[in-house]
């Protein structure tokens, strides 16, 4: 276990960990067991993520997620986590009607799930919404490159800020979130060499997914880490542990033992006393 740093990790500790060069490392977590185990490992972020539409909720793709789907996991992984910051992830179009709406629901990711953070998607456009968060108290992370949410409007899943001007473009946005007020900024599936420029360029960290080795920090959905969700792996996530298998063969042997009658045996039984036992026996005589 790796639990250097701060007994509760803040903007602050974000904010030094790029001065002095230390790496970050978030993962995704949306229940209470997740959490902790991601919190006793020393995880500095947990990122309570609309993925939960794909890996948890069984959606395609993350634009179902509503309000009260991401309170409703947020609340298990703050009860869970002593050190790690959590960030609620706002969900698609809890913050792009108006500020005032942003506002609203990001306000309900800390007073009533108890996040540290919320992290919401966009640049330059939603530069304006974040400096609105941020002077009202609310503690936000930018998003930026493959955007999700978006994900109508590129129509696919493909690598961003391939050309010149796409790279200068993410800059922009990145200084843009920057100068509005954000504490760190997620930079997912975009080139190495891109994400490297961003992150010499922007006086706050840069949190990887897909991004190269370059980034302040790193970020995965948990699932990927763990070989939990099989239905697709991405090719910047690395697996760690395929428990999936292993869970599945635990679950076709408890069905198996069940219908053979092999669970549950005298071990995972209790047993009545004897006198008990023998009047019981006695009775059924007696039917």
């Amino acid at each position: 276990m790796s639990n250097d740093g701060p007994k509760k990790v803040t903007v602050s500790y974000l904010r030094e960990a790029k001065a002095n060069g230390t790496k970050l490392t978030m993962l995704t977590g949306y229940d209470y067991p997740t959490a902790a185990a991601l919190d006793a490992a020393g995880v500095d972020m947990i990122l309570v993520g609309d993925s939960l539409g794909n890996v948890v909720l069984g959606y395609d793709t993350t634009i179902p997620v509503t309000m009260e789907d991401m309170l409703h996991h947020t609340k298990p992984v703050v009860r869970a986590a002593k050190r790690a910051m959590v960030i609620g992830d706002m969900p698609f179009m809890s913050y792009q009607i108006s500020k005032k709406e942003a506002m609203r629901n990001a306000g309900r990711f800390l007073q009533e799930a108890g996040a540290d953070a919320v992290k919401l998607e966009g640049g330059m456009e939603v530069a304006k919404t974040v400096r609105a968060l941020v002077d009202a108290g609310i503690p936000v992370i930018g998003h930026l490159g493959l955007t999700p949410q978006s994900i109508n409007v590129f129509g696919g899943f493909g690598l961003r800020a391939k050309g010149l001007a796409e790279a200068e473009k993410l800059l922009g946005d990145a200084k843009a979130l920057e100068l509005a007020g954000a504490s760190a900024v997620v930079l997912e599936k975009v080139p190495t060499e891109v994400a490297a420029y961003v992150t010499r360029n922007v006086g706050i960290p840069t949190i990887g997914i897909g991004a190269g080795p370059d980034c302040d920090g790193q970020v995965l959905v948990m699932h990927d880490v763990v070989g939990l969700y099989e239905k697709f792996v991405p090719k910047f996530a690395k697996q760690y542990a395929k428990i999936g298998p292993i869970i599945q063969k635990a679950f076709e042997d408890y069905v198996t033992e069940v219908k053979s009658g092999a669970f549950p045996d005298a071990e995972h039984s209790f047993a009545a006393e004897p006198d008990v036992a023998q009047a019981l026996a006695d009775k059924d005589g007696d039917n």
